[in-house]
This record gives C-alpha cells, sequence and structure tokens, in this order.
C-alpha cells in the first residue's frame, strides 16, 4: 500500500449492535475525500456483511480470512499499520479492550494495532452492567494511560437491550469530529494543563416572553473551539446561549453554563475568568436590550412605535480590564465589508490579545455556516489569514495561533 497525500483512516469495527452507526462514519469520511479502509472482528461480521463497508470505503473490507491467507507480499497488519494516519476503533467491546491492555493478538484487528504508532480513538459500546464491571472499567483506565488511545464516549440513553445507562456508542457526529482533530492535530496533547474559557452563540434580550433581540450566531464556531481545545487535551468551560440541541449533542464532556441573556452570560464569564489562562470570546451578544421586559405577552396593538433602548454591558471590555498577566483574552470581530480596520480598532480598545476577524457577508461562510475564514491578528498588529475551511479546522488554527504567539510572548 503506498503513502499518498490524502488523509487515511483505518476503521476497526468491533462485534456489538452499535456496529451499524460506523457504516455513517465510514459513509462522512469517503464523501470528505479522506481515504477509509475497514477491518472486521469475526463478531461485527455477525451485525454488518464486508460488503457494506466494502461499499462505503469504495475499497474492500478486510477480515480475518485475508489475514490468514498466504501473500507475496508484506504482512497485511503491518501494510495497515502503516499505512493509517488514524485508527477508529468502534464500537470497542470488552473482549478487544482486554486485548489491547494486555497487549494480546489473535486476530487481524488486534495485530494492525499493535503494529501501528498513529494516533487510536477508542469508542466503547456494551450493555450497562458490563461496562460498570470491575475488571472492564480498570482496563478502561489502564488503557486511557496510554498517550497515543484516546476516548470518546460511552454515552448514556436506551441501548439495545432495553437497559438504560451508560454504554452507548458516541454519536457518529462527535465521533468524526474527533477524528478530524486527530488527522489535524497528530495526536499531540499540546493544550494539557490548559484552563479555557469559551463563549459561543447568540443572546436573546426579551422585549416580553416571546419576543427578542438576536441575532443570527448559532453557535457553531464555539462549539467547534470547544471540541478542538477538547481533544488537545484543554480543560475546556462553555458559556453559551441558545444552540440546537443537534448542536449540543456533538459536544465532548466539559463543563458548560446555559446564558439566554447578556446580562446571563456577563454574571457566568465573569465568575470563571479567574481560573482561566485563556479566553475567548467566539459569542454573539448583543449591543442593546429594551429598556423594559414585560412578564406577559404583549397585545400587538399596545407595542410601542419606537422601542426604548439601553446599551448592553460590554462584556469583552469589562474582561480586558481585568485580566491578569499570565492570561490571554481573544475576540471575534463579526463584520461586512473590509474586516481589518474595525478589528484593528477592537483590538486596542477592549486590550485583547488576539482578535479573529471574519466576514459574514462572503458565501459559505460566518453565520449558520459550516465553513469559515477570518483574519487573525495579534497584539502587535501582525496579521495572518485562515483560508476557508471547516469551522472545526478553523478552531484548530486559532488555537495554533494562540500557542505560538504564547510561545513568543514567553507565557505558554
Amino acid at each position: 500500500m503506498n503513502k499518498q497525500t490524502s488523509k487515511r483512516i483505518l476503521l476497526g469495527v468491533g462485534g456489538g449492535i452499535a456496529a451499524y452507526k460506523i457504516c455513517e462514519v465510514a459513509s462522512a469520511l469517503t464523501k470528505q475525500g479522506i481515504l477509509v479502509r475497514a477491518v472486521l472482528t469475526e463478531a461485527a461480521q455477525r451485525f454488518v456483511a464486508p460488503l457494506t463497508f466494502a461499499t462505503l470505503c469504495r475499497h474492500p473490507a478486510y477480515t480475518d480470512s485475508d489475514f490468514w491467507q498466504a501473500n507475496q507480499g508484506r504482512p497485511l497488519h503491518i501494510e495497515l499499520a502503516e499505512w493509517a494516519d488514524v485508527i477508529l476503533v468502534a464500537p470497542l467491546t470488552a473482549n478487544t479492550l482486554a486485548k489491547l491492555t494486555y497487549g494480546l493478538a489473535d486476530n487481524l484487528l488486534t495485530n494492525t494495532l499493535l503494529a501501528s504508532t498513529c494516533p487510536v480513538l477508542l469508542a466503547p459500546a456494551m450493555n450497562t452492567d458490563m461496562w460498570q464491571q470491575t475488571a472492564v472499567q480498570r482496563n478502561w483506565t489502564q488503557l486511557c494511560q496510554e498517550p497515543r488511545y484516546h476516548t470518546v464516549g460511552p454515552g448514556a440513553g436506551r441501548l439495545a437491550c432495553d437497559r438504560v445507562g451508560e454504554g452507548r456508542l458516541a454519536e457518529p457526529a462527535e465521533i468524526l469530529s474527533y477524528l478530524q482533530s486527530l488527522l489535524y492535530s497528530q495526536g499531540q496533547r499540546d493544550l494539557s494543563g490548559k484552563q479555557l474559557l469559551i463563549s459561543a452563540g447568540s443572546t436573546r434580550e426579551y422585549l416580553d416572553p416571546v419576543r427578542f433581540i438576536g441575532n443570527p450566531s448559532t453557535g457553531k464556531m464555539g462549539i467547534a473551539l470547544t471540541q478542538a481545545a477538547h481533544h488537545r487535551g484543554g480543560a475546556v468551560t462553555l458559556v453559551h446561549g441558545p444552540i440546537a440541541d443537534s448542536l449540543m449533542q456533538t459536544l465532548p464532556p466539559v463543563r458548560t453554563y446555559f446564558t439566554p441573556g447578556a446580562a446571563d452570560m456577563r454574571e457566568a464569564l465573569l465568575a470563571e475568568a479567574p481560573q482561566a489562562d485563556w479566553i475567548i470570546m467566539a459569542a454573539a451578544v448583543a449591543d442593546v436590550r429594551p429598556t423594559k421586559t414585560a412578564s406577559q405577552k404583549l397585545p400587538k396593538q399596545v407595542l410601542p412605535s419606537q422601542l426604548p433602548l439601553e446599551t448592553v454591558p460590554d462584556i469583552v471590555a469589562e474582561l480586558g480590564q481585568i485580566k491578569r498577566s499570565h492570561q490571554k483574552l481573544i475576540g471575534f470581530a463579526a463584520q461586512t465589508g473590509d474586516v481589518v480596520p474595525p478589528a484593528l480598532y477592537k483590538l486596542t480598545q477592549k486590550r485583547l490579545d488576539a482578535i479573529v476577524a471574519n466576514p459574514v457577508d462572503q458565501p459559505d461562510s460566518g453565520f449558520g455556516s459550516d465553513r469559515n475564514q477570518a483574519i487573525f491578528i495579534d497584539k502587535s498588529g501582525e496579521q495572518q489569514a485562515i483560508l476557508p475551511c471547516s469551522k472545526l479546522t478553523m478552531a484548530h488554527q486559532i488555537l495554533s495561533l494562540i500557542y505560538q504567539s504564547s510561545l513568543i510572548a514567553g507565557s505558554t
């Protein structure tokens, strides 16, 4: 197998009913232009046929029958181990977990894993009682101590056995985001030991219980920053406004505060700021709010023809005033037209260490889009363009630029 320029992910599919979810992962990765190969254990084939993965991956799927056949080339498990940039094992069963913990290799998948050196993402799935067994938890804890193993899940919910509890395979969207992060970071945990405080989404300033002043921010950029930071070892606290449940379900296990209004967000951020090393303000906070809020819905005929407004306290500026010397405060400037001048003004006036200026009037960019672009400006005024890419990729680039600027400043 020759090395290629495309990214390469090997799927190790274990024997569990959740194996069907990995079909969605395989399909999504292939559509993204990533080269995907699949190895199925003997038990996995009882749930999903190799032909299914062969079709989704656009390449024959491998089984133990391929492993034990004589071939004229190099051993298959060595070829696969050297080919992969990242390996996903999902669903990770109690059996495969035990084998990996003790270095056992009796099939193609476990031999390939032992022969590989790339990052491995483990996604366990099993019955709650199985997952909670002392032996399983001991194996899990021991395996997680090895640096190249990364983990996603398990989640909690209704399982295939009708039990409600922990042991559910992580959702495909969560697995996919972690795989994308590993392709970018190559498994490095360069943010380990860092405390990050991130804001995301919009705020709503209510006139009455059903009417509010808001903006189109969906929180996708803040969620992407949270994912990227967590995947790179950072400890994240997320303060967010209203965000769709489907997007919130892709969050890794981080501390969260739901803050529907600017006053709520301000209170949470000021309380959490002293503990943070980096504060990244990706939320689109309201600038104004109604001077009065009615406790009941106002009849249409009594709505004011002119709505009295007041200025919302500037949270970013407040944080800039109280930040300590070791802390980094990064702002966002969603702009139309020439994004640089207003971003530079905001950078200086609010005592930021850097600002991300992103256009919201460009196609496939800005609010609601899965992609984005920006100009990263540090406090010296140096500019770095972030070309159009997925928001998760942009999040990683932002974190890398913050990290690099911290190194230059002598404060990591």
